[in-house]
């Protein structure tokens, strides 16, 4: 009787599920009833058999993550939510999809309680998913002692067809094998249907054998709804050293009467009929919508005192340690906190005036490693190209899996991420949802677009993460256009809630690394160069740390008021400085401004904009090396733009200056069109 009441208590649970995703869908007509009502089995095992948290604290440090990577169905994870206790009220699943609601079409992190990633651009998620593993190994690899297991969990997904289509989910799965991440555990929704019909029109593959080719743990279960068979999967899962799959053939759309098991059952509510035909066939009350039976809100509830129980006996875990490991136990619980460490500014490199100078990527490998000293929380690294951007941080180890009968290097800082810019990107994303590091990716600046996507989640996700791009123009001279970036400014300057910071010179460059790190709430973007620049004299002109304010005043050469304004960004500052220096022997004022950022910029209050740029002083010359799209903002209707609305060309970088036009006498005579 007790085995029955069990199972009539699991049907009833995992239906209740079900139900309230489709309702949700129903009322908001509109939304993905498909993979809630076809995966509600495996949710409702991990959720309730494994999953360790506590929803009266979703920030607990050592929760278990759980990443819906197919985020289209996100009425999974907030019926979970709600259910399991969350700080998700029923009406807030009755609001689905509605403005205000924090139960929006796809999951957003930072907006609902409980949702470890924004996701829902396929792939996204497994490969966050990825990063949050490398940073549960490192943290735990640095900080755990005998006995004392502080940082143990881990990280279990829903995975789609779709996202294993998705480059940059193999792009992660590659490197996640190759790390044996083993606290990695994907269940995948193998339904074999995608919005267009069967996944046999494109996606033929046999997925097991690709993931056993990654270094995966692959495992197949037969029966989508036997709860049993999911649990014993997981329970394997667990027992082995490699990053898990758990093929679980689900329906689509599971119940619905004529949509089940079809395309149709994705993407679109399935009407009053439809869904009223569901519910008879599996039992369930037609009426009141949002039905939840007493019994089953009373089981999942369980999880509020278990979760609570779960994170006492960590924190009691946590004090023990303390007791024995004070300073390994500040530095993790300041890490937890997302605060920096006292003096960790202090000793940034300090660059000599200069007239030959040095790359902007040089001067960052440099600034890297004096962080990398006093912030163990830095660790990154490039797409295999760490000896171009100069991003690898000495006296630190690989981050590195066991291979060859050797044991793992999780304590290592340098990640090599391979030629997978996109899925790097992704990964750098998961580790800031994760906390406890900062983490950075790099790659030429030209190869940003093969990221964007996901530089643009980390900008709607509010996360910290750094991306380094180097070789930042057609100053990269011989390789051509191919790799000469020069829409890129322009496309990264568009995405919201990024800040862009194209340095100048080595000084302007420690300035801005010191903002990236400080910027824990938005994504940053480093742009540097390949080719060396001067490093000016800061007792000429202004100083570095004017970078924090987006732009401001170098120097005013010659006598009086400035008559003209010259601005520019990057390596291009130093051409303006030349050209201002001829322009006041020739009896001109000149105002020269440095313009790292056009974000923190613009974020300044109108009196110190006015003050960089005043407004009576209406001939200006705007200078870079790319797009001019969005300039105009700055040197108004009377300015000019000496920018490059063409691809580059393959010659030494001199060469392709002067051949665009990028020269001082180009640039003085522009002036004098504005200033005669």
């Amino acid at each position: 009787m007790l085995e029955e009441a069990q199972a009539t208590l699991e049907t009833l649970s995992i239906n209740t599920i079900r139900f309230l995703s489709a309702d949700a869908v129903q009322q908001a007509n509109s939304g993905h009833p498909g993979l809630p009502m076809g995966t509600a089995p495996m949710a409702y095992t991990v959720w309730t058999r494994h999953l360790r948290h506590n929803p009266t604290n979703p920030a607990w440090p050592n929760r278990d993550r759980f990443v819906l990577s197919g985020g289209h169905g996100c009425m999974l994870a907030y019926s979970l939510l709600y259910l399991t206790g969350y700080d998700l009220p029923l009406e807030e699943l009755k609001s689905f999809r509605q403005w205000g609601s924090r139960t929006p079409g796809h999951p957003e992190y930072g907006l609902t309680p409980g949702i470890e990633t924004t996701t829902g651009p396929l792939g996204q998620g497994f490969a966050n998913g990825v990063g949050m593993a490398i940073v549960e190994a490192h943290l735990a690899k640095v900080y755990n002692r005998p006995g004392h297991e502080i940082i143990d969990h881990y990280v279990y997904a829903i995975v789609t067809d779709g996202d294993l289509m998705e480059g940059v989910a193999a792009e992660a799965a590659s490197l996640a094998g190759h790390l044996r991440l083993g606290k990695l555990i994907y269940l995948y929704d193998d339904n074999k249907i995608s919005i267009e019909g069967s996944t046999d029109i494109a996606f033929t593959e046999d997925r097991g054998k690709r993931f056993e080719a990654y270094g995966w743990h692959v495992q197949r279960v037969a029966d989508g709804l036997d709860v049993e068979a999911i649990d014993r999967a997981i329970q394997a899962a667990k027992a082995d050293t490699r990053p898990s799959i758990i093929m679980v053939p689900n329906i689509i759309g599971y119940g619905l009467p004529t949509r089940a098991g079809t395309a149709q059952a994705h993407g679109e509510p399935p009407g009053d009929a439809e869904l009223d035909g569901a519910k008879e066939k599996l039992a369930w009350p037609l009426e009141p919508r949002f039905y939840v039976p007493d019994e089953v809100q009373a089981f999942f509830r369980q999880a509020v005192a278990r979760g609570a129980e779960l994170e006492e006996a960590w924190h009691e875990k946590f004090e023990a340690y303390r007791a024995g490991y004070p300073e390994l136990a500040a530095g993790l619980q300041r890490r937890l906190a997302g605060e920096l460490p006292e003096g960790w500014a202090e000793g940034l490199p300090e660059f000599p005036p200069d007239a030959k100078g040095i790359a902007t990527r040089v001067s960052s490998g440099k600034v890297i490693n004096a962080i990398a000293a006093r912030l163990p929380d830095l660790i990154g690294g490039s797409a295999d190209l760490a000896p171009s951007t100069k991003t690898w941080m000495d006296g630190s180890p690989t981050f590195a899996g066991p291979s060859g009968g050797r044991d793992d290097c999780h304590e290592g800082r340098n990640i090599h991420f391979g030629v997978r810019e996109h899925g790097m990107a992704a990964i750098v994303n998961g580790m800031a949802y994760h906390g406890g590091v900062i983490p950075f990716g790099a790659t030429f600046f030209v190869f940003s677009d093969y990221l964007r996507p996901t530089l643009r989640l980390a900008a709607v996700s509010h996360l910290g993460s750094i991306w380094v791009f180097t070789h930042d123009s057609i100053g990269v001279g011989e390789d051509g256009p191919t790799h000469q970036p020069v829409e890129h400014l322009a496309a990264l300057r568009a995405i919201p809630n990024l800040v862009t910071l194209r340095p100048a010179d080595a000084n302007e460059v420690r300035e801005a690394w010191k903002i990236a790190i400080e910027e824990r709430h938005r994504p940053t973007a480093l742009i540097l160069t390949r080719q060396n620049v001067p490093t000016l004299d800061r007792s000429v002109y202004g100083s570095a740390d004017g970078v924090r304010r987006g732009a401001y005043v170098l120097a005013d050469l010659g006598e009086g008021e400035p008559q003209i304004i010259l601005m520019a960004s990057g390596s291009e500052v130093s051409l303006i400085v030349e050209a201002a220096q001829r322009l006041a022997e020739q009896g001109i004022a000149v105002r020269l401004v440095s313009f790292p950022s056009w974000e923190l910029f613009a974020e300044q209050e109108p009196a110190y904009r006015d003050a960089v740029l005043p407004p009576d002083v209406t001939a200006r010359v705007a200078v870079e090396a790319g797009v001019s799209l969005g300039w105009h903002r700055w040197v108004g209707s009377g300015g000019r733009v000496l920018a490059l609305d063409r691809y580059g060309a393959s010659a030494p970088a001199p060469t392709v200056f002067e051949k665009l036009g990028f020269t001082v006498d180009n640039l003085v005579a522009m002036a004098h069109e504005l200033v005669p």
